[in-house]
């Protein structure tokens, strides 16, 4: 079926998108869908609204607002008293813009999108939270290159577009006059992943049904495609802000602490090491506890680096020596990192000691970000020291560390290992809490 403008009914309208059309802006995108024009600009200030006082989190919000000439017929300007139906699609901007940040990585500073809309031919809702999110990306840039911001927190990418049923029929992106004859009007807002965000849909000619409903939501993901890819297009290098995985500085030069910690977090941040952040200084472990010197060393990096780091702070207590060698562990016996006098001394002072000769493995990873408070994941591993070392894999104590299913951490791989351990206790509490965050 050919529509009033010729499209067919899965068919978008004109996509053009304009980055930087405002000099004076953050942030701006002078976007068209066919005759629908929308001037997006993004400012920043670097405050926050009062209700994130006492925090470091960011905010998002956003305007939008007709120009008198844009309907054809010149529209009241907003007074004293604005427009109730403006007010209402610059919340539903704000609301989709504000899923495509991740506000603790923004920092303390609030990012408002204005939408303006030069000319209105259906669509403008939807083109302002196109356009605004390509605005978005340059003002994020902008702090990049700055330097007031070390990576970007923009975590996923943000489109919007309208369907409808018209005479009968679903179509997708309609023009303002099929608007205006439409049964049904919907608008849909979705990411990268085709997840929904918004759906904002309503019968104002009849009901509508779920085929009806199901063969809307088919169009505006066919639609959505097209968005992102113009988007992308339109932002050129600028697009590299979009999705950008999260660097995390790992507070150690053990190769092997590395490789545990990076197979128990996956591919969730893009782990750098103290070398590449160029920190080579010995941080002075301090702290009376585990949970102290992890804390010290995590925050340390993260000042020096402004990424966010992970620090853990691990060792071993056997019971029969009251705890040592505890935060000594790894220069029980004056050197640090020398695993073979350390475990010498170990054996030694453990001579006349019989089975069971109990001990633990305790761990604590402090988490720092730049802009949330520090947080504290505390694991422990129980087992029994033996008379002699067994296995070939691992380091410090391993070799002597007896777990309860009679293999020593030496003699387990990475695997087996990332499963029990003391720090990989501690690395599922943090997990949990970046899961449930």
């Amino acid at each position: 079926m050919k529509r009033l403008d010729g499209r067919v009914v899965n068919q978008l309208r004109g996509i053009q998108m304009q980055i930087g059309f405002i000099s004076t802006a953050a942030g701006s995108c002078l976007i068209n869908y066919g005759g629908t024009r929308v001037l997006c600009t993004a400012s920043i200030e670097e405050k926050q609204p009062p209700f994130l006082k006492g925090t470091n989190m960011g905010w998002l919000t956003a305007e939008y607002a007709m120009l008198p000439a844009s309907t054809g017929r010149r529209k009241q300007r907003d007074g004293l008293k604005k427009d109730g139906r403006g007010v209402e699609i610059g919340r539903m901007i704000g609301r989709a813009l504000r899923q495509a940040v991740d506000m603790n990585r923004l920092g303390p500073r609030t990012i408002t999108i204005d939408c303006d809309v030069l000319e209105a031919d259906g669509g403008t809702r939807t083109a302002g939270i196109t356009g605004g999110f390509a605005a978005l990306c340059q003002a994020v840039d902008g702090l990049i290159k700055e330097g007031l911001l070390k990576e970007s927190p923009i975590i996923h990418q943000i489109a919007a577009v309208s369907c409808g049923i018209v005479a009968g029929i679903p179509m997708l992106d309609l023009c303002y006059r099929e608007d205006s004859m439409a049964g049904t009007d919907m608008n849909i807002i979705m990411n990268e992943k085709f997840s929904f965000i918004e759906l904002q849909g309503t019968g104002e000619g009849s009901a509508f049904s779920v085929n009806e409903l199901a063969k809307m939501l088919s169009l505006s993901r066919e639609g959505i495609v097209p968005l992102l890819a113009a988007q992308t297009k339109a932002l050129g290098e600028i697009a590299h802000v979009i999705g950008q995985k999260q660097k995390l500085v790992i507070a150690s030069n053990n190769k092997h602490k590395i490789q545990q910690l990076a197979l128990m977090l996956g591919d969730r941040y893009e782990l750098i090491s103290m070398k590449d952040v160029g920190f080579t200084e010995e941080i002075d472990e301090t702290g009376k506890t585990f949970a102290e010197n992890a804390i010290l060393k995590a925050e340390t990096l993260r000042n020096f680096a402004g990424f966010a780091s992970l620090a853990d702070d691990s060792g071993l207590m056997v019971d029969a020596l009251d705890g040592a060698p505890g935060i000594h562990s790894a220069r029980f016996a004056g050197k640090h990192g020398d695993d073979k006098a350390n475990n010498e001394l170990l054996i030694d002072k453990l001579k006349d000691i019989e089975m069971p000769r109990t001990a633990q493995f305790v761990s604590a990873i402090a988490l720092a970000h730049p802009f949330m408070p520090t947080r504290l994941f505390q694991g422990a591993c129980s087992g029994n020291i033996t008379f002699e070392p067994r296995g070939i894999n691992g380091f410090g104590y391993d070799p002597y560390f007896e777990y309860e299913n009679g293999k020593t951490f030496a003699e387990m791989n990475n695997e087996e290992k990332a499963k029990i351990s003391h720090r990989a206790r501690a690395m599922h509490e943090l997990l949990e809490a970046l899961d449930n965050a």
